[in-house]
């Protein structure tokens, strides 16, 4: 598995020194957190990767032995107090299917993704196509390689759609502190407000 140290700041996504220094240096693991990233706190979706790995037994995560994983384990693994996800038998079944697209596609290799991508379109129709990835999920993963780790093909940011404006705090593309978080936060939770009232 080829794993990339990408120019960027050290990322504080989890606000875990060990689960941030394993996405840093772990693409695969960055985008499986991005991939858990519904339904729980964020810092929580993004400490899962270092501690997947650790139950797995390995030091990153590797796209061919979780592709090949016997289904069952790995919910079982997911599954294990502390839960890696409030639906440890789903998000195991899409974890799956993630790293098993990445070895179909891409070889095991998830830098395939992105090392090639011809424009900010493409890069978005690459992600949007994974398993697990819709729309906003695809663009936020598109903002979150732009700001945070060099990744800026030609028209990134209008393929992220608004969380690739600059200085924004609307996702974890933007969180890169404690304070960057607490903003992010209060963004989603004034949107969450706004589209209530709405209703």
């Amino acid at each position: 598995m080829q794993v990339t140290r990408y120019r960027g700041p050290v990322l504080s996504l989890s606000q875990d020194a060990a689960a941030d220094a394993l996405l840093d240096r772990d693409p695969l693991a960055l985008l499986t957190g991005m991939l858990l990233d519904q339904q729980i706190p964020m810092e929580r979706a993004f400490a899962a990767p270092a501690e997947l790995a650790r139950r797995l037994g390995t030091d990153t995560l590797d796209a061919g032995q979780i592709a090949g994983y016997d289904p069952e384990k790995l919910v079982e693994v997911f599954a294990e107090k502390p839960a890696l996800h409030r639906y440890p038998r789903s998000m195991a079944g899409r974890v799956q299917a993630l790293h098993q697209a990445i070895v179909e596609r891409y070889d095991g290799d998830v830098t395939g993704i992105w090392s090639d991508a011809a424009d900010g379109r493409e890069l978005f129709r690459r992600l949007s196509a994974l398993p697990g990835f819709g729309t906003q999920k695809a663009q936020i993963f598109v903002a979150l390689l732009g700001k945070q780790r060099g990744v800026t093909p030609e028209g990134w940011r209008e393929a992220a759609g608004s969380y690739g404006e600059e200085g924004s705090f609307r996702s974890v593309a933007d969180v890169r502190d404690p304070g960057s978080l607490e903003r992010v936060r209060e963004f989603k939770q004034a949107a969450k407000a706004a589209k209530k009232a709405g209703k």
